[in-house]
């Protein structure tokens, strides 16, 4: 057989060739059922794009840009970026698009690749993670006239389109949890305190703890587990110890979980733990981990959406994508007798 042509879907379709050619390209001009329309015919046709012609015609590399300035151990440990990076490729590829993954050392080698892709033409839009308070990539970004969307708080954004879940409400429901069980004492094992969500997640920490009138502190990590069961042990064995812990994410919680049994300490009994973003880690623990939970591939999803649509012509706006929901499960529990006593909770 053949190729398949454009002629053959609009035919097919019903449409247009030009409303064929706007669909496949992600270009504005057909109203999103056609669009779904005309992408399901390709389908069932087994269309397969011609990469050069479609390149010379739009002047696009149909591919999107991440970068990561992490550690390549800490990011094949980490559940969240499993399942936000599937969230993506899943939007990705119903458009024939790829994803330029890159794992830098530091934010100076992050600004160094996004100065060559924008010199090069590589990708025809970025991701940016792991913002920080005044951001030293986001002026860059506009200087470079690249588009981005930002995956973070609006507060961090500086006007830039971002998708985001509101940190600061799910850490109220968190400590109102911990709380309602009688914990007085609670503990926080953060992320970096530079990045802008550990930092928004910290103040809202404080802010909640002192409006309950709990004792409170932190531990910041490099969101490693090695990283978060020292963190760990540090406060359980310190002289007024925590009885419950709230964890930036799920690594580092099962992590702490194995720093409690290692001490000869159970959870819930002597400490409660409570992970953030819920991956499939949380549910095979022993006991399960209390998590504030929300769909991180559809996360994913949402953030890939919002950059095709700004390649559309859309305007750069915030999108409130979740607020993270408690689960409830086998690793809460109120304070036991003996850690009341030790900590001099009432």
């Amino acid at each position: 057989m053949g190729r398949v042509t454009i002629k053959e879907i609009a035919q097919r379709a019903g449409v247009s060739k030009g409303a064929v050619s706007y669909a496949l390209n992600g270009q504005p001009g057909v109203s999103e059922a056609t669009r779904a329309r005309v992408l399901k015919v390709a389908e069932e046709l087994h269309w397969v794009p011609n990469r050069a012609a479609r390149m010379l015609s739009v002047a696009r590399s149909e591919t999107f840009g991440l970068v990561l300035a992490r550690s390549a151990r800490t990011l094949s440990e980490e559940p969240f970026y499993m399942g936000f990076i599937g969230g993506l490729e899943t939007v990705l590829s119903r458009r024939s698009y790829a994803l330029a993954l890159k794992v830098v050392p530091t934010v100076d080698d992050e600004l160094a690749t996004y100065r060559k892709w924008a010199a090069e033409k590589r990708v025809d839009g970025v991701i940016l993670v792991d913002l920080r308070v005044d951001d030293p990539r986001i002026p860059l970004l506009r200087a470079l006239e690249m588009p981005a969307i930002v995956v973070g708080d609006p507060s961090l954004a500086d006007g830039l389109a971002c998708v985001w879940t509101n940190s600061t409400a799910a850490m109220s429901v968190a400590v109102d949890h911990l709380a309602s069980l009688g914990h007085t004492r609670i503990a926080r094992v953060a992320g970096p305190p530079e990045h802008g969500h550990v930092w928004i997640r910290d103040q809202a920490f404080l802010r909640d703890t002192e409006r309950l009138g709990l004792a409170a502190e932190i531990v910041h990590t490099d969101f490693s587990g090695d990283e978060g069961a020292a963190a760990t042990r540090r406060v359980l064995t310190a002289g007024d110890r925590p009885t419950a812990i709230v964890y930036d994410n799920d690594l580092m919680a099962v992590a702490g979980l194995s720093a409690v049994n290692g001490l000869g300490l159970r959870s819930p009994d002597d400490v409660t733990l409570l992970a953030w973003d819920d991956s499939a880690l949380c549910r095979i623990t022993q006991p399960r981990l209390t998590a504030m939970s929300h769909d991180i591939v559809g996360y994913g999803e949402r953030v890939a959406e919002r950059l095709f649509a700004l390649l559309e012509g859309a305007e750069p706006t915030a999108h409130l994508y979740s607020t993270p929901e408690l689960q409830i499960r086998e690793s809460s529990g109120p304070p036991h007798s003996a850690a009341q006593t030790q900590t001099g909770s009432p």
